[in-house]
């Protein structure tokens, strides 16, 4: 998370011009929209199109080959049939320009880029049925499969040592307890760190790396309706914490989010499993640490919600978007345990498999 005042805060007379400037288009329409720590905005110009202009943070807007290859990630992905936003180039051809503004707490420099517009509603609005969840942990593994294959000069800078939102960093979050003063969670957020400590870092030789989308939640993925009465996923957002990572941490962090959407969050992990399995099956040791990634990534989210509100109050409501509803299903999970929670999700799964099998064979 990001220091205070670092925090764009562009007013639309600024985005108008700077949409003018760079990029040669008369926004007619243009609307705010929600952002973590950044800055994002609807343009639709009086030339034609919908896009998405994002204004980095001042901080993150220092780390100008992390965008780059987060921003080349993205082609990547919708050259390869998974549907992610493209960059469209300045008038100078660059995907994206450091700009010198004053939002009102002194000059800064803001990462600033033009992103297609894709449509779709957030998966958080829409019924999570076993076959949506199902495409959405088919989704996730294709995505890293193809990340894995990404070619760039400067891949190195994804391993993002460090980085808090990684799972290779649970420990991390020790820093960060004090939030928690005083609340019956602490103990619990104490308890899956140790877990984490003692069953998940000494299997870590045993995953798979690949690069992370890092932070496939419920707002960060679209779907629009099939012909068929439900969903399909028609976008991928929010590229912010790509990372080297490992592919069972990139199917965690997707079970736990879609858990925080539906009313029987237990029930979510099975088909997730499912589809993520139909393109990657885990290996013992991903299997076996799978549930404790997940509390692990609850417990990122918890914490680290409390923590940014600490910088941004004013923020509070969309900051603990996730973390409000994530409180209960921690508890639950924790409650029930290992073993009657793998036992669910991985039973489910296999049936779900065996299903899917059946359907393919019949067409």
């Amino acid at each position: 998370m990001s220091p205070k005042n670092t925090k764009p805060n562009l007013s639309h007379s600024q985005v108008s011009e700077i949409v003018k400037r760079l990029y040669r288009l008369t926004a007619s329409v243009i609307q705010s929209l929600p952002s973590y720590d950044d800055q994002n905005f609807y343009v639709a110009p009086s030339e034609g199109g919908e896009y998405i202009l994002k204004i980095m943070n001042s901080e993150d807007s220092k780390n100008t080959l992390l965008i780059e290859v987060q921003t080349y990630a993205m082609s990547v992905l919708q050259q390869n049939g998974i549907p992610a936003q493209t960059a469209l180039p300045n008038t100078s051809g660059e995907i994206m320009s450091l700009e010198e503004i004053d939002c009102g707490y002194g000059s800064q420099k803001y990462l600033v880029r033009l992103l297609t517009y894709v449509p779709g509603t957030t998966i958080s609005k829409v019924p999570l049925t076993p076959q949506l969840l199902y495409e959405t942990g088919k989704t996730a593994a294709k995505m890293d499969t193809v990340l894995k294959k990404m070619k760039h000069p400067h891949l190195h800078v994804l391993e993002r040592e460090g980085f808090k939102w990684s799972l290779s960093n649970v420990a991390l979050l020790e820093d960060y307890l004090y939030v928690l003063d005083g609340e019956p969670l602490l103990e619990v957020v104490k308890s899956v760190i140790e877990a984490y400590k003692s069953s998940v870092d000494p299997k870590r030789s045993s995953f798979r790396k690949c690069i992370n989308h890092g932070d496939f939640n419920d707002l960060n993925v679209l779907v629009q309706p099939n012909d068929k009465e439900g969903y399909r996923i028609t976008g991928i957002l929010d590229f912010g914490d790509m990372n080297s990572g490992y592919y069972i941490h990139e199917l965690a962090i997707t079970v736990m989010y879609m858990m925080t959407e539906h009313p029987k969050p237990i029930e979510v992990g099975g088909p997730v499993l499912a589809g993520w399995e139909s393109v990657l099956p885990l290996n013992e040791a991903e299997k076996d640490c799978l549930y404790v990634l997940v509390l692990s990534r609850f417990c990122q989210s918890l914490v680290l919600a409390r923590y940014s509100v600490t910088l941004q109050p004013e923020n509070e409501e969309y900051l603990m978007i996730s973390s409000r509803k994530g409180v209960n299903i921690l508890q639950q999970l924790w409650e029930l345990g290992k073993e009657q929670v793998e036992k669910l999700w991985f039973e489910t799964a296999a049936q779900l498999s065996d299903k899917s099998e059946r359907q393919e064979q019949t067409h």
